[in-house]
Parts: structure tokens; C-alpha cells; sequence
């Protein structure tokens, strides 16, 4: 072969370089996409672009919860024989009760932390609890984020004084849990047990789920303006004589 076939004239070259410029383009806006997501203008999103982007974005989501429960969920299955039944009288006058299970090894709780938990009612039914199943569990969910005034006030005091990675089981009378607003173990004023296990901030997970938020309530104003620009049936041309209803004064 020629040495001349093996080189590009001046118009491949700016086609090269036009190619290049899109391609570099298009690494840019991933990254931008993937890396700075919460920074991206969703607004400017089509509906499938939004879609996708959700889709990816709870793929890594749920990817970074699983991470988590592999780290955690043998300690904390463990823990499942702590929940028995116990007396709601004795519950609601003992005030908040507090017993370690686990002494933890890091920093005192910040302002901001995440934590496994289970709950339960005086004759042991569980109302809520960290595993996917909790009668035959395989997983942790995602952990709670626990923040300032976010929960009830007997968590906060019952979870004075732990440390992350702390498992501490606490006892919490009716008016620090859910007092007289709310109905739960079959009336309000409710005693409750909870078993915590707290951990750190997953930033990762917390980025992913602000991620998620932001292209929700994108992709909800899309689906209503879509919802919107349908138009109402045309009725201007109708008879008037069919679409008036008069309703007499004794009707």
C-alpha cells in the first residue's frame, strides 16, 4: 500500500475533529450526569431521558443498600430473640428504659446518623422493622436517616449516650412515642420497644437518595403538564336544550 493512502485529507480531519469534539462533549455530560447528578437540571429533561435517569439512579440505589445489608444483617438477625412480650402498664410508668446490647466502638452520635431498628408491641407483633421480611428475612432495607425532630421523642432520649455501632434496646411509655395522636399496637398512649443498631451517615446512599428526589419531582411535573394538555371534550356546538338542566325548587 502507498504511503499516500495512508494519510487523510484536510476534510477527514475536520470530520475527525468534529467527531471528537461530540465525543468529549458527551463524556463531559455523563460525568456531569453520573458524578455532579445532584447539579443537573432536570427541568431541561425529556421524559424518557427523566426515566432512565431514574432507573440508573435506583440501580445504584439499590446497589449501595444492598452493600449495606452485607455489612450489617448477620449482627443484626442475630438480635430478633431480644423481642418478647412485655407488660404496658409497667412500660408507660417506668419512663424511657434504656439497656445495651452492644457497646459501641465509634464516635458519640452526630446530629445526623442512619440506624437498623425493629419495633414492636407488648405481646410481641412487630409494627415496623428494618429487614425485608421481617418473619423470614434475607436483607436489611435502607437504613434509617435519623435527623433533628425527625422521630418520636422517646428515640432521642433513648439513644442518649450511644455510640456508633452501638445496639441498644429501649423502652419507650405512650406519651414519648405516639401519645394520643396516633393509634398504634391497637390504641394511643401505646408503650413501645425498639432494638437500634446505629451506624454513620452512608453519604453515597443519601446523595443517591436526594438524586432520586430531584428526578421524581421532575418527571411528576412532566407527567402532569402531559396530564394537563389534554383538552376537554369540545361541547360548544352541541344543543343547548340537552345540556341544560333545570332543578326545581322542591327537588
Amino acid at each position: 500500500m502507498e504511503e499516500k493512502a495512508l494519510k487523510t485529507s484536510w476534510k477527514q480531519r475536520i470530520v475527525i475533529g468534529l467527531i471528537a469534539v461530540l465525543l468529549l462533549g458527551s463524556t463531559i455530560a455523563i460525568y456531569a450526569f453520573t458524578v455532579l447528578g445532584n447539579e443537573v437540571d432536570y427541568s431541561k429533561m425529556t421524559q424518557t431521558q427523566l426515566e432512565t435517569a431514574y432507573e440508573q439512579t435506583y440501580s445504584e440505589y439499590e446497589a449501595e443498600v444492598s452493600a449495606l445489608s452485607s455489612q450489617y444483617y448477620n449482627e443484626f438477625v442475630a438480635y430478633k430473640t431480644n423481642v418478647k412480650a412485655y407488660n404496658t402498664t409497667t412500660a408507660n410508668s417506668g419512663g424511657v428504659v434504656m439497656k445495651d446490647l452492644k457497646e459501641g466502638t465509634g464516635a458519640d452520635l452526630p446530629e445526623n446518623y442512619s440506624a437498623y431498628y425493629i419495633g414492636w408491641c407488648a405481646d410481641e407483633t412487630i409494627f415496623d422493622s428494618s429487614f425485608d421480611n421481617y418473619e423470614e428475612p434475607t436483607s436489611l432495607k435502607a437504613p434509617l436517616a435519623v435527623t433533628p425532630d425527625s422521630l418520636i421523642d422517646g428515640w432521642y432520649t433513648g439513644t442518649e449516650g450511644m455510640k456508633l455501632g452501638g445496639i441498644r434496646e429501649i423502652t419507650i411509655p405512650g406519651p414519648l412515642a405516639y401519645g394520643d395522636t396516633q393509634e398504634i399496637c391497637g390504641g394511643k398512649n401505646t408503650p413501645l420497644k425498639f432494638i437500634v443498631l446505629a451506624i454513620e451517615t452512608n453519604s453515597k446512599l443519601e446523595e443517591l437518595s436526594k438524586k432520586l428526589n430531584n428526578i421524581y419531582l421532575a418527571l411528576s411535573d412532566v407527567y402532569t403538564q402531559n396530564y394537563s394538555n389534554y383538552s376537554a371534550p369540545d361541547v360548544t356546538g352541541s344543543d343547548s336544550s340537552e345540556n341544560n338542566i333545570e332543578i326545581s325548587p322542591e327537588e
